[in-house]
């Protein structure tokens, strides 16, 4: 399998970690704008139009300030331009099988589900194979997702895994840009040349065209052994009606031609997504309908104590029920505390939960980069108030309601929505409250 490549949050999670062990302070939240928007290879400018700052301030005074600080923390020089790479660098290094950072950080999601990856499992390994990974974010689908890949690369097939996270905001913005980044993006995760003149004709070809001859005769050409796609969050798709269509209802056509040809049996699709479709796709156009749907469920109160028991610590019950009255089943919220607790052993559960909802507790990263979203987006703000607010579950429109579970916040009940956790109600009241 290819190595996968860390995403937005968790280099996120390295940096805010690596600043707050250098300073004893956290990443402001204009720091945190300024990180999300150079992930996704935004210019200033165009980071200045989702802020109340000009281009020049995040550019020259906190942006400079930020890859400063991020210099001191990692000890190497940190751009605008290397900063990927030189996080990825430490979250590899604390990741190593040898490294303590990195028992704590991939035990939490040890806990396996083995009806859940023997479906999967035998699903991919059928002839042009669609799985879809539904769950809210956080809650182990990249996980499953390399498990799978792993076991696919044991059967000898070629894997490859690729975030749309890393596209830039224009790549979404032109269906020619978006397929040819897509081409692209997979021969570099199969180590291949790009070749992309070889295969592209933009003059007579359309870009649905194009891509499927690069894969038709380049990428599954020949003897080369079957092709287990992954592509990670795929509702980032959504919000570009045109390029969403064009693209999904492409991977549905393969799909459906895997049928009736062989070179198309030989491509094995894993989507990996947080929300609900909300976008209008035709029926016969929409790979959502089609292939072996999953879904992760919550962690129950058994696994939470066996979890716990792994790392060392002597619960009961009762501390399995004032973990979960907080926090429910939500495997990184639950996996937040007891590695804490694992790694500081003069902390108790208590201490933990009496700080949980403010920003002196363990959460507060967590909690500030869900809050940021909300401010970026006033839709979703507006109606999670109204969730926030009630005292029962809450009617809200389709979109919002679908993102704001696709994000974690809410969950449903029926056809309406309520609050994930305790955890979110106590600290975003207070915000809430607290900005009038």
């Amino acid at each position: 399998m290819q190595e996968q490549a860390i995403d937005l949050e968790q280099a996120l999670q390295v940096a805010d970690e690596a600043v707050f062990t250098k300073t004893d302070k956290h990443l402001t939240d204009v720091e945190i704008a300024i990180f999300r928007g150079a992930w996704q290879n935004q210019t200033y400018q165009e980071m200045a139009e989702n802020t109340d700052y000009s281009a020049n301030y995040l550019h020259r005074v906190v942006g400079q300030k930020l890859w400063d600080r991020l210099s001191d923390a990692l000890e190497e020089k940190v751009s605008k331009k290397n900063f990927r790479a030189a996080l990825e660098r430490r979250w590899r290094s604390q990741h190593s099988p040898n490294s303590h950072a990195g028992f704590a950080a991939d035990r939490p999601f040890s806990i396996d589900l083995p009806d859940i990856e023997k479906r999967c499992y035998h699903a991919i390994a059928q002839p042009g194979a669609l799985l879809r990974i539904k769950a809210p974010k956080r809650t182990g689908k990249t996980l499953l997702s390399a498990k799978i890949l792993d076991f696919a690369a044991r059967q000898g097939y070629r894997t490859a895994y690729l975030n749309l996270n890393l596209a830039s905001q224009s790549d979404f913005t032109n269906l020619d840009r978006f397929f040819q980044w897509f081409c692209v993006s997979v021969a570099q995760m199969l180590q291949l040349p790009a070749r992309l003149n070889d295969y592209w004709n933009s003059q007579i070809l359309t870009s649905k065209m194009n891509c499927t001859q690069y894969f038709e005769n380049y990428l599954l050409a020949g003897d080369a052994p079957p092709l287990v796609l992954c592509l990670d969050e795929v509702d980032l798709l959504f919000p570009h009606t045109l390029v969403a269509q064009e693209f999904l209802g492409l991977l549905r056509g393969w799909h459906e031609q895997a049928k009736v040809r062989n070179i198309w049996q030989k491509l094995h699709l894993i989507f990996v997504y947080s929300t609900e479709v909300y976008i209008s796709l035709k029926i016969e156009d929409s790979p959502f309908n089609v292939g072996v749907p999953i879904e992760l469920p919550e962690f129950n109160r058994e696994q939470v104590l066996r979890l716990a028991r792994a790392y060392g610590l002597q619960w009961s019950e009762s501390d399995v029920s004032a973990l979960m009255a907080m926090v429910g089943g939500h495997p990184f919220l639950v996996q937040q505390a007891i590695s804490n607790l694992k790694n500081q052993p003069g902390m108790t559960l208590a201490e933990i939960l009496a700080t949980a909802p403010t920003e002196a507790g363990i959460y507060n990263h967590h909690l500030r980069r869900l809050w940021l979203h909300l401010q970026a987006h006033p839709n979703l703000l507006d109606a999670f108030k109204k969730a926030i607010a009630s005292d029962n579950p809450v009617n809200l429109e389709r979109t919002e309601g679908y993102q704001l579970h696709g994000v974690g916040l809410l969950q449903l009940r029926g056809n309406n929505y309520i609050p994930r956790c305790d955890l979110y109600l106590q600290y975003f009241r207070d915000r809430f409250e607290s900005s009038g």
